[in-house]
């Protein structure tokens, strides 16, 4: 059975949003996808539905970037991403996402707050690029694949991680689209399990691949003009817009 036009009038830029993100320009458009589509259809499926979508802009974001990666930045955050993932799966029905999306919103705004009082505060000054934590790595990564299985939300634990290392913007981006491909790619395993993944929504899926492959390719293309400069200021004021969006959410207004 075909979608009505209230499905495609909510799919359509839901679907846009998301691609611009997993192209690389990230924040809060990739938190949007999910809450503009449960407009038309219930929350878990619109996330059922979203998990194909984001399978092919992670294809379309590998191609895209498949010459840029950080390969030290990958291997570190990988095995966290795993274990919370695992965890997610585990206790899915045991632990409210708008909690987690709350928690999660206010610990983003700290970051984010922190950023500032570093670049605009009494001792203003760009601070140095991060060394590499492996103990921190682990945290934030698992964190991120806990997030991202129960509320669709892991870009700013693994923002709070990778920006202070102050990558070049196509390093970031490359790094980050590999890590969120092997996360969803992961994911698919317990959503089969949970039996979200049902020929109807994998169907209502494949309608939309063509607007997943045109905003994916559109939004790599607006990173790859950017100068750090420009990046890593757009990237927090995009950081911060999320974490407003996951409190707002996660306090239920």
């Amino acid at each position: 059975m075909l979608p009505d036009l209230a499905f495609f009038l909510a799919a359509i830029p839901a679907v846009a949003l998301v691609g611009l993100s997993k192209g690389g320009l990230g924040g809060a458009f990739g938190l949007m996808g999910v809450p503009i589509l449960a407009m038309a259809v219930p929350p878990m499926q619109a996330a059922a539905i979203f998990l194909p979508i984001l399978l092919v802009m992670d294809g379309v974001a590998l191609f895209a970037w498949r010459h840029y990666n950080d390969r030290k930045t990958l291997l570190i955050l990988l095995p966290g991403a795993l274990i919370g993932i695992t965890l997610g799966w585990a206790t899915s029905n045991m632990i409210s996402a708008n909690a987690m999306r709350l928690v999660l919103g206010l610990i983003t705004l700290i970051f984010v707050l922190r950023y500032l009082i570093e670049t605009f505060g009494p001792q203003k000054g760009q601070a140095p690029p991060s060394e590499h934590k492996p103990v921190l790595a682990t945290f934030w990564s698992t964190i991120c694949g806990y997030t991202s299985f129960v509320a669709h939300a892991g870009g700013p634990p693994f923002q709070i991680y990778t920006l202070p290392l102050k990558l070049d913007p196509k390093t970031y981006t490359g790094c980050s689209v590999r890590f969120f491909a092997i996360v969803n790619l992961i994911k698919v395993i317990p959503y089969f399990a949970l039996g979200e993944l049902d020929t109807q929504n994998i169907t209502l899926s494949a309608f939309l691949f063509p607007v997943a492959l045109v905003s994916t390719l559109m939004g790599a293309q607006v990173v790859k003009w950017m100068k750090p400069t420009t990046f890593y200021p757009l990237m927090y004021g995009m950081v911060s817009l999320t974490a407003i969006k996951l409190i707002w959410d996660g306090a239920g207004f």
